[in-house]
């Protein structure tokens, strides 16, 4: 198993060239071009980006590698790409000071993957849950590539010796996975502290947005129904169509945080809103407790449209201007590979890989 002591002692000795810089580390992360972005990628996610370039060195990926583990249709894929693009540009994200790329034209991520392939065990993975739950009953027939993109995953993080990644509660395992590559890397290869022990950077409640149309499920790009999640292109009309139809229960709004747990419709647009409002939702429940849900909704519609409306419009004109978008992918992956090239070459050294 992973020495402990490795892995307390390894972040410091990453971290210290950023402090030095006035930074807290550098951070990598990534978004599938799978579907339409919404209401979930953007406040679990994309939101965060943004706020997170003035303390940290930022690289942010559209992770079009992992998207095909699962069939995608080449023409929608190329599109999403430049989607996912668009989004992070929309939300704020500066594309001059950070590196915004897609996975697949960085090719140090696939060849360190498969060095971590041989580092990583066959228990490791078999423990990782997103696989069963992706696969189904039928996972004689899923993908390797679905199976072994854990792997992947700590490549497109270690390629670049991220210090910290922001994550979901359901990414922590895929975190954890990574951590433990990196230590095992580390002391099969004796080279103590070569790559990081990485963080997660959690943000809390608004990090898991429910459906609009169950309380008790993830907001989905995968859902069949368009109402049950709000899409980050979604004009006024359709947020407000799209709130007023969100389920509720016969009450008034709940008066306490624990009466809003044991209803979970009611819970999931509280955070909602708290989220887009930055603030507490204790706060938002005493705002809104015993009042009726339409006067709630009503001024859920006013926030998401204040909110989500000029990202959306931005993305949209983004999306029009495709030859800009593709501008600001190739120079991210002239800054990524500039990063990862060099990483690469000491990794080939140390596993001791020729260069005739």
């Amino acid at each position: 198993m992973p020495d402990a002591n490795t892995a307390a002692a390894a972040p410091n000795l990453h971290l210290a060239p950023y402090q030095a810089r006035g930074l807290k580390g550098r951070i990598l992360s990534g978004v599938q071009p799978t579907g339409n972005l919404h209401l979930g990628n953007y406040l679990g996610a994309i939101r965060n980006f943004a706020r997170l370039q003035g303390d940290y060195e930022c690289l942010y990926c559209v992770v079009d590698m992992h998207a095909i583990t699962l069939w995608q249709d080449p023409k929608e894929l190329a599109s999403q790409t430049r989607e996912i693009a668009a989004a992070f540009l929309a939300a704020g994200v500066d594309g001059a000071r950070n590196a915004i790329f897609n996975q697949s034209a960085v090719p140090e991520h696939a060849q360190l993957a498969w060095i971590f392939n041989c580092v990583a065990r066959v228990g490791w993975m078999n423990r990782m849950t997103q696989f069963k739950e992706k696969a189904g009953k039928d996972r004689e027939n899923a993908s390797l590539g679905l199976y072994a993109y854990p792997a992947l995953m700590a490549a497109d993080i270690l390629i670049y010796k991220a210090t910290h990644v922001p994550v979901g509660e359901d990414q922590k395992q895929h975190l954890e996975l990574t951590r433990d590559i990196a230590i095992k890397f580390n002391n099969d290869y004796h080279a103590p502290g070569f790559f990081p022990v990485t963080e997660p950077l959690i943000f809390g409640a608004a990090t898991r947005v429910m459906s609009l149309r169950d309380g008790t499920k993830k907001m989905s790009k995968s859902d069949p129904s368009d109402f049950s999640r709000i899409n980050l292109t979604d004009d006024a009309d359709a947020i407000a169509q799209k709130i007023r139809r969100a389920k509720t229960d016969p009450h008034p709004m709940p008066e306490t945080a624990a009466d809003a747990e044991k209803r979970p419709d009611a819970d999931n647009l509280l955070g909602i809103y708290a989220a887009l409002a930055d603030r507490a939702k204790d706060e938002v429940i005493g705002e809104f407790a015993g009042k009726q849900f339409s006067e709630f909704k009503a001024a859920l519609t006013e926030l998401a449209v204040a909110r989500l409306g000029p990202v959306g419009a931005e993305m949209q004109r983004l999306m029009k201007d495709p030859g800009h978008v593709d501008s600001v992918l190739r120079a991210g992956v002239e800054k990524a590979r500039a990063i990862a090239g060099p990483i690469l070459a000491d990794v080939y050294r140390t596993v001791g890989f020729l260069k005739p």
